[in-house]
């Protein structure tokens, strides 16, 4: 995995940034620190300015884990193009059968995990994160979440950071949702970048002419070809995608 951020790797990002690209971005571990507590997370001051120059420049989206809804709270009003909620669910595919089917498993995840310390039910209507992060015991709960969402039946389990997102099996992913906003807003080519298991979705994309992925702290388990550092460096990205940008502006009018 190559730092993309290293100046013999700037070629790469020149040439996308310079085409009819579409810039993607996960939320958490991405645009915002990972916390704590997940309703504590925001974007830096910083970050948000640089998000909304980017999105002055390139057409920009947001694909997250999160409800839209609590996702549109967290933007700081930058005018991105989409925001794409529930690991690719909304807004595209909700329905009161789904939610339904989201809603069955919330008492039966309740039951098997009740009494297990440090660990919070996040129930998001199209799907649900299981939080770990305060266990003691990380392992054992993790091992004990995994086997409650086994017991669920026909569901999509994707790990994360100290989580586990249950999901129902055929709903769209992060993946599904970059070619729809790809083709939705008219882009030839995408920048995605995300930090965590569901973000694999994009990564595994067969497109590597149209689609460029960065994961947030390199990882050798990871279909990503380039990465930064640390989520603090999403800043130093953005800047970078903002110079070249009008760097070929420049080029053009001349």
């Amino acid at each position: 995995m190559k730092d993309i951020l290293r100046e013999q790797n700037r070629d790469v990002l020149a040439e996308f940034a310079g085409s009819n690209v579409l810039l993607a971005f996960d939320f958490d571990g991405t645009l915002a620190s990972i916390v704590a507590e997940p309703a504590h997370a925001r974007m830096r001051s910083e970050t948000s300015r640089l998000l909304a120059e980017a999105a002055s420049l390139y057409p920009c989206i947001v694909v997250s884990g999160r409800r839209r809804s609590d996702l549109l709270g967290r933007l700081d009003g930058v005018p991105v193009r989409g925001v794409v909620g529930n690991h690719g669910v909304e807004p595209w595919e909700t329905s009161r059968e789904l939610a339904d089917e989201v809603q069955r498993w919330r008492p039966l995840l309740e039951q098997r995990l009740s009494g297990l310390p440090g660990v919070t039910i996040e129930d998001k209507s199209f799907s649900v994160s299981v939080h770990y992060r305060r266990a003691r015991n990380k392992e054992d709960a993790r091992a004990r979440i995994l086997e409650a969402a086994a017991a669920l039946g026909d569901v999509r389990v994707i790990g994360g950071l100290q989580v586990v997102n249950i999901l129902p099996p055929g709903a769209p992913h992060k993946g599904t949702a970059l070619l729809r906003e790809r083709e939705r807003l008219g882009c030839d080519s995408a920048i995605y970048v995300g930090d965590d298991d569901t973000d694999e979705d994009v990564f595994t994309l067969e497109d590597p002419c149209r689609l460029l992925g960065i994961r947030v702290g390199p990882s050798r388990d990871s279909a990503a070809k380039y990465s930064i550092a640390s989520q603090a460096d999403v800043d130093e990205l953005l800047r970078v995608l903002v110079e070249l940008r009008r760097e070929k502006r420049t080029e053009i009018s001349r």
